[in-house]
């Protein structure tokens, strides 16, 4: 019996994506989503999301976040501690976009500049509702801030977001 060479090219076959690809590429786009949002014009930083339910924001505070006193205003805590925390929460959420339904906030030392990192961890909740807690953290290493959050799945669709679904 003679064999004959099989004319058709060979099939290459792609492996389907591993679990740990398709997380990072949901951190990746999720800190483009962040990047992608308007209001960061205002609030110039940069997320980074390491592992899933941990979130952190570099940031650095200027005379342009001050109040009166010479020291950042609370808007730039409540914002950063809010991103952190709910970016930390949404990193467990592939579908949707999560919403800040409660924060609370507590104020422990005055910024007046420098770097600053906000540290976002998630806490408990998988299906409906999440809970997660953030800390700001200024260049010494000492804790400015602390607050926690609820967050809660919404009707938003990530993949339908600019930002998320251009990485």
């Amino acid at each position: 019996m003679r064999s004959t060479p099989c004319s058709a090219p060979a099939r290459r076959v792609t492996p389907p994506e591993s679990p740990a690809a398709g997380e990072a590429a949901h951190f990746r786009a999720l800190e483009n989503l962040y990047a992608a949002a308007p209001i960061n014009r205002l609030f110039e930083s940069r997320l980074e999301i390491p592992e899933p339910g941990i979130a952190r924001i570099h940031f650095d505070i200027d005379e342009r976040y001050f109040h009166a006193g010479g020291a950042a205003h609370g808007t730039s805590y409540f914002k950063m501690l809010d991103d952190a925390a709910f970016y930390a929460a949404n990193s467990l959420v592939s579908d949707r976009f999560l919403l800040t339904t409660a924060f609370n906030l507590l104020l422990t030392k005055p910024l007046r500049g420098g770097p600053v990192i906000a540290e976002g961890r998630w806490i408990s909740g998988h299906r409906r509702v999440f809970v997660a807690e953030a800390r700001l953290i200024d260049e010494s290493g000492e804790e400015a801030a602390r607050g926690t959050g609820t967050f809660m799945r919404s009707r938003i669709a990530l993949a339908g977001l600019p930002g998320y679904r251009d990485a």
